[in-house]
């Protein structure tokens, strides 16, 4: 077998890292989301926080910014409608 090149190697070490800080960010948007969803007090502030993890995930590239915007939209809709 091949020895891998040191730009492999760096290049698998990139891929990790960039997959676990994706995966965290929208792990951490999809429980805010689910809880904003659940609550039943305090729901603006559960809507405020999810809002907050979904751009935080868009801007890491966890998820594309017009999947958090529409989620976002969706959320409120949801949100107004319970209140």
């Amino acid at each position: 077998m091949a020895k891998k090149k040191r730009s492999a190697l760096k290049r698998i070490r990139q891929t990790k890292r960039r997959t676990d800080i994706k995966t965290l960010a929208r792990s951490a948007s999809r429980t805010a989301v689910k809880r904003a969803r659940e609550a039943t007090t305090d729901v603006q502030d559960q809507v405020r926080a999810a809002s907050s993890a979904l751009d935080k995930a868009a801007k890491r590239g966890g998820i594309h910014k017009n999947a958090a915007r529409r989620r976002r939209s969706r959320l409120a809709r949801a949100a107004n409608s319970k209140a």
